[in-house]
């Protein structure tokens, strides 16, 4: 029979993802001794794999571009999009560190940041990627936790948070392959286990419009809701639990047995999407998850197929591990998903896809490639159909053709454990729990719900690692290191 593996810490992290890691070399830089947990055997969550892109405000690769950008001006744009329900305070507070707090700081840890992208709802471009997208992030944030001491326990899953006099003094579980049973004791608990995008069924939940239509899982894939389940059981306050963000340029993931997983795919420029009616129904270029997720839901049934031709596949990016060969992008592997898919069609004539398709309306389906083609035939910079821009795109005309079926991918959450400015998980009357934090998409990337319903992009993962940050450092305060996070805002 297994024993009891006891631990002692200052500060005990759950979860090993951007602001897991974040509060650790925070808290580690107080001088506390740290340790984080995590239940897989991969580290990183849900940052590991995302496009490592973050919004952040007056950066040097802004100016070099000549682009003017201010902290007020970037509110406006973010309460803008995210509606009445944004929390105001972390969004500012965010906003005017993210310079100093994010950028500057991660590039200490060895990040570079190499380019920016225009995003919809941005007034200017601040969407500014790290060097490897989020594997070359997350990963400078786990050597840097490891260089500081930083320890990190995997393989193993928290099944309940201790609770003593109102306070929480630590954690249990066990580990996942040997059942051995953890106790931990700690000064201060930092919980930072990522989304609950990662359960269709937790989804549903929250989101019961969805029905029985297909919707798949799309964090990392320890984003269970493991983190609020714990929070919960000890009286923590969930709030705007129902802001789901979705993505759809995703397809089932046909190698996951349990046929829920998802796959983002990027950079496949050029690609049409239609109905299974084998209409176009929206500009493909506008693929975030506050224009594209809402056209493709209205959609009957709620699905899609995005249509490549061969070239359009040749640069295309798969948001998973196993796609990759480190920083680069296993083409093989790539094309094992176009070749074997049975989410996917691939015909030598766009007439033959649109019959593997099933599609409802052959004669629509040709009738909207053929326009789509004319216009450039025409030299249009912007097709007449939908608007889309064309500098990016091609025209249809080299087999074999592909159409790979898409589906609403739930992949952030916007709401979340509610906590104060210094991370402190509060409870339902809005009173510090003592001795809890909670950072990063458990709680709603900051704060419970900085975002509101829709977020610009880069608010996710950027705000994610800056609240792991402010929760580290005022973790570490409360368990007797250093004065609490410490930022630099700027106001400019």
């Amino acid at each position: 029979m297994a024993g009891v593996k006891r631990i002692e810490t200052d500060v005990a992290i759950i979860g090993s993802g951007g602001a897991g890691m974040a509060a650790g070399i925070e808290a580690r830089d107080a001088g506390a001794r740290a340790i984080a947990f995590e239940k897989r055997d991969e580290l990183g969550g849900a940052a590991i794999i995302s496009g490592g892109g973050c919004l952040i405000v007056g950066t040097p690769l802004q100016k070099k571009h000549g682009i003017e950008d201010t902290p007020d001006l970037a509110f406006d744009d973010w309460m803008r999009w995210g509606g009445p329900s944004a929390d105001e305070v972390w969004a500012r507070y965010y906003i005017e560190h993210s310079l100093h707090g994010l950028y500057f700081w991660a590039e200490g840890l060895g990040v570079k940041w190499v380019d920016m992208k225009p995003q919809e709802g941005n007034s200017v471009m601040r969407w500014t990627r790290a060097e490897s997208n989020g594997l070359g992030l997350t990963t400078r944030l786990i050597d840097g936790f490891r260089a500081r001491g930083g320890e990190i326990v995997d393989r193993t899953e928290i099944t309940a948070l201790k609770r003593a006099n109102g306070r929480v003094t630590g954690f249990t579980g066990a580990n996942a392959e040997t059942g051995e049973e953890v106790d931990v004791t700690a000064k201060t608990v930092v919980v930072s286990s990522g989304g609950f995008n990662s359960n269709a069924d937790m989804v549903r939940e929250f989101k019961p419009e969805l029905g029985n239509d297909r919707v798949m899982e799309g964090s990392g894939r320890g984003s269970t809701g493991d983190g609020h389940r714990l929070i919960r059981a000890v009286g923590g306050y969930l709030t705007h639990m129902d802001h789901i963000w979705f993505y759809v340029y995703a397809t089932p993931d046909y190698r996951d047995p349990a046929q829920r997983r998802g796959l983002v795919f990027r950079q496949a420029l050029g690609n049409i999407w239609v109905n299974q009616q084998g209409r176009r129904f929206h500009n493909e270029v506008l693929s975030g998850g506050n224009s594209a997720s809402p056209a493709l839901l209205a959609q009957t049934p709620r699905h899609a197929w995005a249509v490549f031709d061969t070239p359009m596949t040749a640069n295309m990016e798969i948001a998973d591990p196993y796609y990759r060969n480190g920083d680069t992008v296993a083409r093989d592997k790539v094309e094992e998903l176009l070749n074997n898919s049975p989410f996917i069609r691939k015909a030598d004539t766009l007439e033959k896809l649109a019959d593997l398709a099933g599609l409802e309306d052959k004669g629509a389906f040709l009738d909207a490639v053929k326009a789509y083609n004319k216009a450039f035939d025409d030299g249009l910079k912007v097709e007449p159909a939908f608007n889309k821009p064309l500098h990016a795109s091609k025209k249809f005309d080299t087999p074999p053709y592909y159409a790979m079926q898409i589906f609403p991918l739930a992949r952030k959450n916007f709401g979340g454990v509610k906590t104060d400015i210094r991370c402190r998980v509060l409870d339902r009357h809005f009173e510090p729990i003592e001795g809890l934090y909670a950072a990063g998409e458990v709680a709603g990337m900051a704060g419970g719900h900085i975002n509101g319903r829709a977020g610009l992009e880069g608010t996710m993962l950027g705000p994610s690692i800056f609240s792991g940050r402010v929760a580290g450092g005022w973790a570490a305060q409360e368990a007797g290191f250093g004065d609490g996070f410490a930022g630099k805002p700027n106001r400019g």
